[in-house]
Order: C-alpha cells, then sequence, then structure tokens
C-alpha cells in the first residue's frame, strides 16, 4: 500500500465515530462494525510492515516512525477494549452486563495486558524490569488501597451471588431503598426520601440484607402495636384479625395473621402480618392496616395506652358519662358536627342488630328507611358489572351505610354482607329527622358522601336508577330530603 499511515488513521477516525456517536443504536450491531474496522486495521498493518509485534518501520524518517508507533499501539489498545466488550456482549448474563462490575474488571486486565505487549513489542523496552518494579508498586499500592480491594472483591462476592439487582427494592445493614447502580466499589440506593445511599461493597458483603422485590408476586407487611397488659389477648387478637380482614388489597394466600410476639409488666406487644401482590402497595395497605386496627381495637374496648395512665373515663369526664352507643355515634363522621347533648339526645334511639358471617344487610333494588352504622366486624360492598360480581369496598367500625335510602328514597345499588360476625345499630328516618331540621349541615355531608359514592359505582359500571351528573345528583339528593324530612335547605 503507498500510504499505509493515511489509510490506518483514517480506519482509526471512522471507529472513533462510531463509538463516539454510538451508531448504530444496536448495540451488537455496532460491536460487529467496530470488529469489521478492527479487522481493516489490521490487514492495513500486516500488509504494509507495520506489525504491532515489532517496532515501526520508516527509521530514516522520525516523524514517519513515531506515527507507525502510534498507529501499532492504538492497535493494542483498541484490540484490548473490544475484547472486552466482546466478552461483556457474549459471556456475562444480563444483570451482570447491568452491573458493569465484571466489565470494568475484564477492561482493567485487558488494557494492563495491551499496555505491557505495547511496551514491549513496539517500544522494545525491557518489560522484565518493568514487570519486577511494578510488582513492587503494586504492593505498595496493595497496601494503601486495602479498603478498596475489599470493596472489589466483595462486589465481585455480590455479583456473583446475586442477592440482589438493579431495581430491586432492598434492606442492608438497615438501610432501605431502591438499587440504582451496583459497581466495582459500591452499591447505590435511592431512599425513600428520595436521597442517594451508598453503601460500600465491604459492608454489603457482610450485612444482613432483605430483598423485598423476591419473590416478585408475594410481598409481606407486618405492623406492630403495644397494647396494655389489662387487655385480654384473646379480644385483641381477633380485634386485628378483623382489621386484617378489613383490607382488600391483603392476598388470601398465605392468609393474614395476628400474633402476640412479646409480653412484659407495662405492655403486650402485638404484630399483625398479611402479604399483597404488588410492592407498591405496601405502604398504602400499612397505613390503612394501621388505621383499621384502631378503629377495631376501639370497638372492642380496647384502649392503646400504657399501663398505668388514666382511663377514657377517668381523662375524659365527659365520656364517663357516655354510655356505648354514644361513642359508637362519635365514631361517625357524619355525626361530627353534632354537640355532645345532641349525641346524648339521638343515642336512645339505636337500635343493636347482630349478623353471622355470610349474611346480608342490604340487597340491590332495596330502598333502606334506616341509617346503618358498624359498631364491630368487616362487611363487604359488592356491585355487578357486565363481567360479573366486584367488590368495591370494606366496611368497619364507625362506617355507615343506608344513607341513600334514607335520604331521599334511592334504592341500594350494591349488596352488602357479613364477612365477620358484625354488629350494627340502626338509625331510622323519622328518629334522624329532628337532627337534620337542627344541623341542615348534617344533610348537606351526607348528600355529599352518596354523590361520592354513587360516582364510583358509575365508574365500574354498575346499573344505576337516576341518570345525573355528579353536581345535578348532589341537588337531586338535598330536594329528597327537603321532601322526606320536610327541611329547608
Amino acid at each position: 500500500m503507498n500510504n499505509p499511515l493515511i489509510y490506518g488513521f483514517a480506519i482509526v477516525a471512522i471507529d472513533a465515530v462510531v463509538w463516539s456517536r454510538t451508531m448504530p443504536r444496536n448495540e451488537s450491531v455496532r460491536l460487529l462494525l467496530r470488529l469489521c474496522l478492527y479487522a481493516a486495521l489490521s490487514v492495513v498493518l500486516f500488509a504494509s510492515g507495520l506489525s504491532p509485534f515489532s517496532q515501526a518501520p520508516y527509521a530514516d524518517s522520525r516523524t514517519l516512525h513515531t506515527l507507525g508507533q502510534v498507529l501499532e499501539i492504538i492497535w493494542w489498545l483498541t484490540g484490548a477494549r473490544l475484547l472486552s466488550m466482546v466478552l461483556d456482549t457474549l459471556l456475562l448474563p444480563k444483570t451482570w452486563r447491568r452491573q458493569r462490575l465484571f466489565e470494568d474488571v475484564f477492561g482493567a486486565l485487558a488494557f494492563l495486558a495491551a499496555i505491557v505487549a505495547s511496551l514491549g513489542f513496539v517500544l522494545e523496552l525491557p518489560v522484565r524490569g518493568l514487570v519486577a518494579t511494578s510488582g513492587a508498586l503494586a504492593i505498595v499500592l496493595g497496601l494503601a488501597i486495602q479498603s478498596t480491594l475489599s470493596d472489589v472483591f466483595a462486589g465481585i462476592v455480590i455479583n456473583t451471588t446475586e442477592p440482589y439487582q438493579v431495581g430491586d427494592s432492598v434492606s442492608i445493614d438497615g438501610t432501605d431503598g431502591k438499587v440504582l447502580e451496583m459497581n466495582w466499589r459500591a452499591t447505590i440506593l435511592l431512599s425513600g426520601q428520595g436521597n442517594i445511599v451508598i453503601v460500600p461493597n465491604a459492608v454489603a458483603a457482610k450485612a444482613k440484607i432483605t430483598n423485598s422485590s423476591r419473590p416478585t408476586a408475594l410481598h409481606g407487611v407486618s405492623i406492630t402495636l403495644e397494647v396494655s397488659p389489662e387487655a385480654r389477648p384473646g379480644v385483641v387478637l381477633e380485634a386485628l384479625n378483623r382489621a386484617l380482614k378489613g383490607v382488600r388489597a391483603v392476598l388470601p394466600d398465605p392468609a393474614p395473621y395476628a400474633l402476640v410476639k412479646s409480653a412484659g409488666t407495662q405492655s403486650l406487644q402485638y404484630e399483625a402480618t398479611a402479604y399483597v401482590d404488588d410492592i407498591g402497595k405496601k405502604l398504602a395497605v400499612t397505613n390503612e392496616l394501621y388505621d383499621l386496627s384502631y378503629r377495631h381495637l376501639e370497638a372492642a374496648g380496647v384502649r392503646l395506652r400504657p399501663l398505668g395512665t388514666l382511663s377514657a373515663a377517668q381523662d375524659n369526664p365527659v365520656a364517663a358519662a357516655d354510655d356505648a352507643r354514644v361513642r359508637i355515634l362519635r365514631r361517625v363522621d357524619l355525626f361530627a358536627g353534632l354537640s355532645p347533648d345532641e349525641l346524648a339526645q339521638l343515642a336512645p334511639h339505636l337500635t343493636r342488630h347482630g349478623f353471622e358471617a355470610g349474611e346480608v344487610l342490604v340487597m340491590p333494588e332495596v330502598v333502606s328507611d334506616s341509617l346503618s352504622i358498624v359498631d364491630s366486624g368487616v362487611l363487604s360492598a359488592v356491585a355487578q358489572e357486565a363481567s360479573g360480581p366486584v367488590e368495591i369496598g370494606r366496611l368497619g367500625p364507625g362506617e355507615s351505610i343506608g344513607e341513600a335510602g334514607l335520604l331521599a328514597g334511592l334504592p341500594a345499588r350494591v349488596k352488602v354482607s357479613a364477612l365477620t360476625d358484625v354488629v350494627i345499630y340502626r338509625l331510622k328516618k323519622d328518629d334522624l329527622t329532628p337532627i337534620l331540621k337542627r344541623n341542615p349541615e348534617i344533610a348537606t355531608m351526607m348528600c355529599q358522601l352518596v354523590s361520592r359514592r354513587q360516582k364510583t359505582l358509575d365508574k365500574i359500571g354498575a346499573p344505576t336508577p337516576v341518570a345525573h351528573s355528579e353536581e345535578s345528583l348532589f341537588d337531586w339528593l338535598l330536594d329528597g330530603v327537603r321532601k322526606l324530612h320536610g327541611l329547608t335547605l
């Protein structure tokens, strides 16, 4: 060839463009193209006497000789890079490739070998002396970077055993977060507060690791409560089991459970555990489970307070005079605006009813003439849509049903049945009318609640007895309240 240096540097320039611009986009095609360019460079070098295994020719021209040496060294370094890429693409699993640890280690070893080969073949330096010197230098460096080497070897162990992968939600040595990156030095986590947490590999290799992303379709949710030892464990466990049944997102298999975790002189510690099929549901289920546990414990007469503190009756003189029915009314959001005297007047009109698990309390198309308030237990509301019955909600202590019929004579759109043994208290329409007349805002709140429930049922396609928009339905309900209860709103 007349101008091997020109051809060689032209091929190197094309390869640099392919590498820097990442063209083509497909990684395998791009690697194949670079291998073809490297093969073309090899043909140019060996055909023109520019063998990378010997010094460059052109002894009579210092400039050409130097350019030839540069081209031969580039050949060695490019080969090292392509070798590490081939090993990374063809031999390593995809999970290891995302973590980049082995790619970095292979690349470092390949480049070290290429540098030694370039010094020995191209520049003809005494490699033996260089190796001996570098060995002594390696000992010194090894002593200086012991912690870094520990991270590297720990990273190799972690990447080989794969206790977690990029994208997993893990807890490492008490630090919770999502794995963003795994490299030769550390594991990088994104915490729940949006912070970046860097955990050295040496720490992760020795720490207790909890991987919440495996298995993918089963994730545990646990809450811990401390209850006064004055409360009988059987009552507390029954209340917690009802709370577990009140969460729709909880999987039936494995079955949720509650247990006494530990016992002391000041409190008993209880744990309630359930399982969900999506890690994204854990936070919402945890919060809902705490809320339901509080409500069911309160309904069972269990107070979350330390031993030796004042009881609810001692701490609140008003509560000492309240009977069970007043406490039930206090738990209902609809009656939050009522005064203690008004609650006391309304309480005697409540009638107690018990239902066993499986019994039906409300049927579709039936108009209810009373408001039912859940005292204890869990109810299930099921609506009928085109594809079949769909559970739209579960009701626990303090929640109510029957507002639609009570307010405006609107028939029920769902079937409500007992999931557990249930105790409810009912308030008749005629008993509620005096309260609504004195507190029109209560009627407004009830109409708003019914409007929201009707909108939810509209979304799932349940049959509706009234074809109204949300705003006009609210007005229609208010008009129904005026007619049924004789109100002026």
